[in-house]
């Protein structure tokens, strides 16, 4: 008898450690889907927002007659373009072709960027070039209705976006589909799909052009499965989840959700189909007092690029965010910087764990090239500076232009009047490609 009531008592210690168990599972994804959907809701009402702020600022341009307050309202039209297409990536779209879109974001930022900063005294705009604005000033009313109408629909029938980031292509389930739908029809908007950039647009812009290349061999979603376990240094995996992209425009990937125990944390990942390469992850978790310095993050970043294959990478830039540290590397090949070949990754400074990496940029543009020779000497791109920057270091680089062109200049990290900036020299014909203040 005995002995019953030690096994019934085994039994029902388990039955209540399962239902614990389940029960914190349940809390836990609640919490995560809780988080996830209020970041949603924020970068979509950001996007609504920048979009109502695109049109009017474009707006303003058309209504301008000077040419000293045209170039600042322009340079506001590229800033508000790029941030617009910034809140649309951080949303759940992957089953949702918003292509189109996107592109039309693309070229407003382009035409804006390249009109602001040449001489409008001396090249004013032309005939082609208004037209062309008048075209970005409609087919941007007709974005910000459709997002309007979207908004709408999301507070008046309590939508989630989680339901459209866990929807798959094959999915049947009778649900509401307004947010889709309400993008499918932007994306229909006729102006948004003929819209004319005029000259000053150049399609080199594609951002996924690259990711279309790839070769070798296709992964299925079990191996994509092990590949992110075995990229992203936070283990403990409770749950993952994937999907598959599903826009044959690009290179397939797959999206992985992964939950994390002890410490809780969240990892979204993506992994391109052929070949198994892992283009992104960012890991949200609770991130405690700084223990380590950014100097220390970077030699840790540094050895995970390493121990993931990605050699012959150099720090480009540093910077420190609270407790995260955001660190850009660059490829260096025989001391010649390839920037377009670059990774970034985020290090979280109470104990150097990788939770951030990006490495579209290395994937679009990775291959063996061949470095061509300068045609000036170092001494003579030197003379192309200002003979007030004082200069620190100097670097045979190379960037891409503004119309998506690797070209090979000559680096000069130098400073003025205290500040610091980087300056590239066309190593070829002696001009001035790029300053950036640091």
């Amino acid at each position: 008898m005995k002995g019953s009531w030690i096994i019934v008592g085994a039994l029902t210690a388990a039955v209540i450690g399962s239902g614990y168990w389940g029960y914190t599972q349940h809390r836990d994804l609640k919490e995560m889907n809780l988080r996830a959907e209020n970041n949603y809701q924020r970068a979509f009402n950001e996007l609504t927002y920048d979009v109502d702020l695109l049109h009017d600022k474009i707006g303003t341009t058309l209504a301008m007659n000077s040419r000293t307050s045209l170039s600042p309202a322009l340079a506001d039209v590229w800033r508000i373009s790029i941030q617009s297409k910034s809140d649309i990536a951080q949303l759940p779209l992957k089953f949702v072709p918003f292509d189109k879109t996107q592109a039309f974001l693309t070229g407003v930022a382009n035409f804006s960027y390249k009109t602001a900063v040449r001489d409008l005294e001396k090249e004013p705009l032309t005939n082609q070039e208004y037209n062309s604005l008048r075209g970005m000033y409609q087919t941007a009313e007709k974005i910000q209705d459709g997002l309007r109408g979207v908004q709408t629909n999301i507070m008046n029938k309590n939508l989630s976006w989680i339901d459209v980031s866990q929807m798959s292509e094959e999915s049947k389930a009778s649900r509401d589909n307004s947010i889709i739908d309400g993008f499918n029809n932007i994306e229909k908007t006729k102006a948004t799909t003929e819209q004319d950039f005029g000259p000053t647009f150049t399609n080199g812009q594609d951002e996924s052009k690259g990711l279309r290349k790839l070769t070798g061999k296709k992964i299925n979603g079990n191996e994509a499965k092990k590949i992110a376990q075995d990229f992203v240094p936070l283990k403990n995996v409770s749950k993952i989840q994937v999907t598959k992209s599903n826009n044959d425009r690009f290179e397939p990937f797959y999206a992985l959700s992964m939950a994390h125990n002890n410490p809780t944390a969240d990892t979204y990942m993506q992994i391109t189909e052929t070949a198994g390469l892992p283009i992104f992850f960012i890991t949200t978790r609770t991130i405690n007092k700084q223990q380590i310095s950014l100097d220390d993050a970077v030699k840790k970043g540094l050895n995970y690029l390493n121990s993931k294959n990605y050699k012959d990478m150099e720090l480009y830039d540093s910077s420190q965010y609270d407790t995260i540290g955001v660190l850009q590397y660059v490829k260096s090949v025989n001391n010649v910087r390839i920037y377009p070949e670059s990774i970034q990754l985020k290090v979280a400074l109470d104990n150097g764990q990788i939770i951030g990496f990006n490495a579209k940029n290395y994937i679009t543009s990775n291959h063996v090239r061949t470095i061509p020779t300068p045609k000036l000497t170092l001494e003579q791109a030197r003379a192309k500076l200002n003979k007030n920057v004082k200069v620190e270091e100097e670097r045979l680089a190379i960037l891409l232009n503004d119309f998506n062109k690797e070209i090979l200049t000559y680096e000069f990290l130098g400073t003025y009047n205290n500040d610091t900036f980087d300056i590239y020299i066309n190593a070829m014909n002696g001009r001035e490609e790029k300053v950036k203040k640091l």
